[in-house]
């Protein structure tokens, strides 16, 4: 069954708004045109597009404030940097941001205008008589209805607790005091958002009805935010977390649970369970992708997963998203080619997120069983190559998706139309810094994630925002805290590894041991989802829910010296030194909201 995110934006339908302050500022004010909008179908469902263009465009990184809801969360997290100083992510990295940052406002008032639609829609999609079902009627209130709790997610994912605006429409005439409004506790907002997604689900189809309707949310996109939702709370940064003891509302509310509740978890992990045993695998599963002779192969699972577009383990994608662009940063410069596999290489990986991944055997690089070897090279073909070439022992028999996931020095290029290039890096290598201007990587390496296989500047392809992969372990994290020693945190983990091709944990023949404790199994879990998980917008979420970010986004990030030519350019150097602290946690609320407000408390630190 295919699902993808069908957006239409709409043209032509434009509402005036009112001159009220900050976020609450979304509301069409132009009542006559609001009386044509729901007269017709055609007319509300162009409405209830310009909803559905809230879903972020996480392909749109590179200028992430541009209102695709673009996040800066892979250049900001330890997997990569962007060589380009403009970016958003590199003020991020270095502290050089603030309450008056574009992005702070950007995100806040796009997912309060879709959240302020939304509700516009539902309380007038009745008024539509021509042309319409009461099924249908039903139907598009409820995807309006789950679009509103995603985006209250995204914003809480963000910014801690916010403001629930609930059912209530603000009129744009509205007296002032009445935009006075504090923010509600974080259990309150995580609490709504379920509450909001299990009432649309109930009301909305497990499937399209038909090609035509394979963008319109359904039961399982819904009810996947919910799972994401849960495991939020129930992470450190919000369930127990007193280093945010200070964060209250004026009269003295606490915003933040100042005591672990272990409930929250097991809420989390029946959440994730009760999903998997109503949708996979007969609505979604795991992709497997066999070769030419028929045969099983992990790297095509792992590559093509995010190139066949309608497989059966996408949940959630948004299918208008900036694929081009993208492929852009992650196409090295490869001077003298064709323009076709001439890029930049500007979203560079750092040999942070190099070191994360397992070697062939499943271990990681720092276990002495892994077979990692430090120096050298030797001539290999990396899965997925026509060739082999000269390759740092280091990124020799490395697991799947390494070379799913990373271009190194030495590697070839995956599209073969014009032969096989092969992709220098150091400095006056094909795409090294003193060839490409300012077109290189910074690290040493490229991100090669979702990389198509012809030319870069292609058309839109979907940008995946939750798959089968990231559920399982969602599951498997959330069950390790709730009841350590289910044989379901093995079984899921295992099938992750088992589809990337390396060892599963056990005490079968070829298999690893299983880690001895829930500690250990939490630490396992983590490092699978850094590598599973790469370069998908999630390890940035992951260190700050975990709240390990202020070691992992703090002090110096390494790669490779790409000012020098062989063999200097392989010394492991730092590129950048980071700034984070305790504030750094939690984005600050909009400084315009904070002082129009005199409610509205700011994020501490801020």
């Amino acid at each position: 069954m295919k699902k993808i995110l069908y957006i239409t934006l709409v043209a032509g339908l434009t509402f005036a708004t009112s001159c009220k302050k900050g976020f609450l500022d979304q509301v069409p004010d132009d009542r006559l045109t609001l009386d044509q909008t729901f007269t017709t179908r055609q007319t509300a469902e162009k409405f209830l597009a310009n909803i559905y263009s809230q879903i972020p465009d996480e392909f749109g990184q590179r200028n992430p404030n541009t209102g695709r809801n673009a996040g800066v969360w892979t250049g900001s997290s330890d997997e990569a940097e962007w060589v380009w100083g403009f970016n958003q992510c590199n003020n991020i990295n270095i502290g050089s941001w603030d309450a008056n940052s574009g992005f702070v406002n950007d995100y806040w008032n796009n997912f309060y205008r879709g959240i302020r639609s939304a509700s516009f829609f539902i309380a007038n999609i009745d008024r539509v008589t021509q042309d319409i079902t009461p099924q249908l009627t039903v139907q598009y209130k409820n995807e309006a209805r789950a679009l509103r709790a995603m985006y209250y997610f995204y914003l809480a994912r963000i910014y801690g607790p916010v403001v629930l605006l609930g059912e209530s429409v603000i009129e744009p005439d509205a007296p002032t005091e009445t935009l006075r409004l504090p923010r509600n506790s974080f259990d309150e907002c995580i609490n709504y958002i379920v509450s909001e997604l299990d009432a649309a689900a109930a009301n909305l189809p497990v499937n399209a009805s038909s090609i035509d309707n394979y963008g319109r949310i359904t039961k399982g996109m819904a009810l996947s935010y919910k799972v994401q939702a849960l495991v939020l709370a129930a992470s450190p940064l919000y369930n127990g977390n007193t280093d945010l003891a200070n964060l209250k509302n004026k009269d003295g509310k606490q915003l933040i649970s100042q005591t672990f509740d272990a409930s929250k978890w097991k809420r989390a992990s029946d959440a994730a369970k009760a999903y998997i045993t109503q949708f996979v695998p007969g609505t979604y599963s795991l992709f497997r992708k066999n070769n030419a002779a028929g045969n099983f192969d992990p790297y095509l699972s792992c590559r093509d997963l995010f190139i066949d577009r309608f497989n059966n383990e996408i949940i959630m994608t948004r299918v208008e998203a900036s694929i081009g662009s993208r492929q852009y940063e992650m196409t090295p410069y490869h001077n003298g080619s064709n323009s076709e596999v001439r890029g930049s290489a500007g979203l560079g990986a750092t040999q942070n997120q190099v070191d994360a991944f397992f070697t062939a055997n499943g271990r990681t690089i720092d276990d002495p069983a892994s077979g990692y070897v430090r120096t050298g090279s030797t001539n290999f073909q990396a899965p997925g190559s026509p060739i082999a070439t000269d390759t740092y022992n280091q990124w020799v028999n490395r697991e799947p998706r390494f070379y799913v996931n990373i271009t190194y020095h030495n590697s070839v290029w995956l599209n073969t139309r014009f032969g096989n290039i092969i992709t220098q890096f150091n400095n006056n290598g094909n795409s090294g810094k003193a060839t490409g201007g300012n077109d290189y990587t910074v690290t040493g390496y490229a991100v090669r994630k979702a990389q198509g296989l012809g030319n870069w500047n292609e058309g839109n392809r979907p940008v995946i925002l939750y798959r089968v992969g990231n559920l399982f372990l969602d599951y498997v994290e959330a069950l390790n805290e709730s009841t350590p020693g289910d044989p379901d945190i093995l079984n899921y983990l295992n099938q992750i590894r088992q589809r990337a091709g390396i060892p599963q944990y056990g005490s079968g023949a070829g298999q690893i041991p299983a880690p001895a404790d829930q500690a250990a199994m939490r630490q396992a879990i983590r490092n699978e989802r850094r590598s599973e998980l790469a370069f998908e917008n999630v390890r940035y979420f992951d260190t700050r829910r975990w709240k390990i970010a202020e070691t992992t986004d703090n002090g110096p990030i390494y790669g490779l010296n790409i000012t020098q030519n062989l063999p200097a350019f392989l010394t492991v150097i730092p590129f950048e030194t980071r700034t984070f602290t305790k504030r750094h946690y939690l984005f600050p609320i909009p400084a315009k909201d904070v002082n129009s407000d005199d409610l509205m408390v700011q994020n501490p630190g801020w």
